[in-house]
């Protein structure tokens, strides 16, 4: 049973497709109702098979890694290596409620993030868009806060669905990043050596709510 009331938001179970069993998580990298199958290598081929004949009369069709970045950009869901790496804590990074230290598991890093909780961050994660078209966004453009420097953005795209141009990265200042400190700047981006008016982000641009990867 996959229906919403018996394997909600944040669930795994193992079930069977095709003769074969397979880990299910109930997440989602897109923004919306959706599952991860975890399945045995060899069996990948009869899985997807099966997937794609249930799914024929729904209209299921596979799609590329460049949907799922549109997708995920319009979400806010960051990417490891890009929006998160060794270098980023994950308050930085707005994934504090992710961080269990009320509870005593040890886990790696704790001592690192126990020290640096309730102190003020230098640097936070946001997202940008930007009104003009003709501006591609891919990462790396410089970020300016009142005309400074204030950071880069660590990936970019567009997103189909809010129909902008979607940037995300890190404002960084010395004497700490507040939301007051965000939201008060004026924002450009450095794309091909010119300025462009950006407009700063701190919710996701889709369903800011969370209620369509829920229901």
């Amino acid at each position: 049973d996959v229906s919403n009331a018996a394997f909600p938001f944040g669930h795994a179970r193992e079930i069977d497709i095709a003769g074969h069993t397979v880990r299910a998580l109930r997440v989602t990298y897109v923004g919306e109702l959706g599952w991860e199958l975890h399945v045995p290598i060899a069996a990948t081929g009869e899985i997807f098979d099966a997937l794609m004949a249930a799914g024929k009369q729904h209209g299921i069709r596979p799609v590329g890694y460049r949907a799922l970045e549109s997708l995920r950009l319009e979400k806010g869901y960051r990417a490891w290596g890009a929006d998160i790496t060794p270098n980023d804590t994950p308050q930085e990074a707005g994934l504090g409620w992710a961080v269990k230290l009320r509870k005593n598991n040890d886990f790696i890093g704790r001592r690192a993030l126990e020290k640096a909780a309730g102190q003020p961050l230098a640097k936070r994660f946001a997202g940008f868009t930007v009104d003009d078209p003709d501006v591609v966004l891919a990462g790396r453009e410089t970020i300016l806060r009142n005309g400074q420097p204030v950071g880069y953005l660590t990936s970019g795209g567009y997103g189909y669905t809010v129909e902008k141009n979607i940037g995300y990265g890190y404002v960084r200042n010395a004497d700490g990043v507040s939301d007051d400190f965000l939201a008060s700047g004026a924002y450009e981006l450095v794309v091909a050596m010119e300025c462009t008016p950006a407009k700063i982000h701190l919710e996701p641009m889709y369903d800011p709510a969370g209620e369509k990867i829920k229901a």
